[in-house]
């Protein structure tokens, strides 16, 4: 992955994050956001992936069930944020891709390969985001 920063102003920061065939998304991400002291930040991102894994939160199990995509997908949106979590980034990204058959399938994302791009634009807030645990739904969730 290589990243650059296009613009930086009061306590806010904009990078663009251009992945490479074989990047994992998620943990490129993580490692992005644990470098660069990222909390309170929004990302969004098209390209395509090779493979990966979506969660579909079930509210009953309080828990997700994992959905994989083992095939060439187009990514049609990709969005989020990065919060802290128990002192350190925590990714939180929902997806929506396209299959061959222009089929759309989405969900939390887990895990992404891509293949042969993804471009993303990352973009902090001055103020930072911090994640409490919400005992119903057994998540953490953004605290305002």
């Amino acid at each position: 992955m290589k990243s650059g920063l296009l613009h930086e102003s009061n306590g806010q920061r904009i990078y663009a994050l251009i992945f490479d065939i074989g990047d994992e998304v998620i943990s490129e991400l993580h490692k992005f956001a644990e470098d660069y002291s990222l909390a309170g930040s929004s990302f969004t991102a098209v390209g395509a992936f090779s493979d990966l894994v979506v969660g579909y939160f079930e509210w009953d199990k309080r828990d997700y069930k994992k959905i994989s995509i083992e095939e060439q997908v187009e990514v049609l949106m990709l969005g989020g944020d990065i919060a802290l979590d128990k002192g350190g980034p925590k990714i939180h990204a929902h997806v929506v891709v396209s299959k061959s058959d222009a089929t759309a399938h989405g969900g939390h994302l887990l895990e992404a390969h891509v293949r042969p791009t993804l471009e993303m634009i990352v973009q902090e807030s001055p103020t930072h985001l911090r994640r409490k645990f919400d005992e119903d739904a057994n998540i953490t969730v953004i605290g305002i």
